[in-house]
C-alpha cells in the first residue's frame, strides 16, 4: 500500500517553515529557512519550490506519496482562486496568483490560505479551542494575524479578508502601520515595535526570548514593557468579546512566550473592561499546538480540501 503524506508551509515575515506530515496530522520531518535571504518575490517562489523538491527527495518518496501541498501565507489571500493580494510585511508581492504558479511547477494539488487562519483551524480541530463553538484565534509575531470560528465554521468574510485583528485601529493618529493604514495593533505590538521598546529600555540589541525571561524573573522594566503591550493588545480584545461573544480566545506565536506577564494582564483588561455578559463567559488560552500550528493548519487545509 502507497503512503501517503501532506507537505504544509507556513511562511511568515521572519522564517520559511515546511514540514511533511502523514495524515492524522503528525509532523515527520520539518525545515527552516529564514525568509530574509529571499527579498524577491521570484526567489522566494524558488525557495519554496526547492524546499518541496528536497523534502521529498530526503525522505525517500515520490510526487505520488504526496496528497498535496498548503501553504499559511502572512496576508489577505484569495483562498478559492489561490491568489496572494499582498504581504503587509514581505514587499513586492501584488495579485500573484500562486497556487497556479506551483501548481505548474510541482504537478501537485496545492492550496492557499492566510498563516492565521489556519492556525486557528489547527487549533479548532486539534489544539485550545477544541471544544468550543465559537473562538477567537490570535497570533503574535512580526505581524499581528487572527482566524475566528462562529458555530463550529471558519469565518472567512465576503472575499476571505476576514480575522485581521492586527489591522484593528487602536488610535486613529496612531504611527503609519505596514498595511497602510495608521495607528493598527500591529503598529504598536509586533514584534520589532516590541523589540525597538527593549532596545530603548535596555539600551542594547535584546531577543524576545530575553525579554520574557526578565520578566518571568521579575526584572522591573520587562514587566513594565509587557504588561503595556497586553493592555493594548487587551483593548482591542475587548471588541472581540462585545463583539463576537465567543467562548475562549486563544494566542500563539513567539510574543505569546512571554508567558503569565502578557497572559494575566490580558485577562485584567477584559475582565475590567468587557461588557459582564461576555467577559464572565470568555476563557484565555495558550495555543497548544505551538510553533506547528501554522503547517498542521495547512495540512487540515488540503485533506478538507480533497475530501
Amino acid at each position: 500500500m502507497r503512503r501517503r503524506f501532506i507537505i504544509g508551509i507556513d511562511l511568515g515575515g521572519t522564517n520559511l517553515k515546511i514540514a511533511l506530515l502523514d495524515l492524522k496530522y503528525r509532523i515527520q520531518d520539518k525545515k527552516v529557512l529564514s525568509t530574509q535571504e529571499f527579498i524577491k518575490k521570484e526567489s522566494l517562489i524558488l525557495a519554496i519550490i526547492d524546499s518541496i523538491n528536497k523534502i521529498i527527495e530526503y525522505n525517500k518518496l515520490k510526487k505520488t506519496n504526496i496528497l498535496g501541498i498548503g501553504l499559511g501565507l502572512p496576508g489577505p489571500i484569495d483562498t478559492w482562486r489561490g491568489i496572494v493580494h499582498f504581504f503587509p510585511n514581505i514587499p513586492g508581492w501584488k495579485e500573484v496568483n500562486l497556487k497556479s504558479i506551483l501548481e505548474k511547477r510541482l504537478r501537485l494539488p496545492v492550496f492557499v490560505d492566510n498563516d492565521a487562519k489556519l492556525m486557528c483551524l489547527a487549533e479548532y480541530k486539534l489544539g485550545a479551542a477544541k471544544d468550543s463553538n465559537n473562538a477567537v484565534c490570535l497570533t503574535l509575531g512580526t505581524g499581528v494575524g487572527g482566524g475566528i470560528i462562529i458555530n463550529g465554521e471558519l469565518y472567512r468574510g465576503s472575499s476571505n479578508a476576514s480575522g485581521e485583528i492586527g489591522h484593528v485601529p487602536l488610535n486613529e493618529k496612531g504611527p503609519r502601520c505596514n498595511c497602510g493604514g495608521y495607528g493598527c495593533l500591529e503598529a504598536y505590538i509586533g514584534n520589532n515595535r516590541i523589540l525597538a521598546k527593549g532596545k530603548r529600555l535596555f539600551k542594547r540589541d535584546i531577543s524576545l526570548e530575553e525579554l520574557s525571561s526578565l520578566a518571568k524573573k521579575q526584572n522591573r522594566k520587562a514587566k513594565a514593557l509587557w504588561k503595556t503591550f497586553a493592555q493594548r493588545l487587551g483593548i482591542t480584545l475587548v471588541g472581540m468579546v462585545n463583539l463576537l461573544n465567543p467562548d475562549c480566545i486563544v494566542i500563539g506565536g513567539g510574543v505569546a512566550e512571554a508567558g503569565r506577564v502578557l497572559f494575566d494582564n490580558v485577562r485584567k483588561v477584559i475582565l475590567k473592561r468587557a461588557m459582564n455578559v461576555q467577559a464572565r463567559q470568555v476563557k484565555i488560552f495558550k495555543a497548544k499546538l505551538g510553533n506547528n500550528a501554522g503547517l498542521i493548519g495547512a495540512a487540515i487545509l488540503v485533506k478538507e480540501g480533497l475530501d
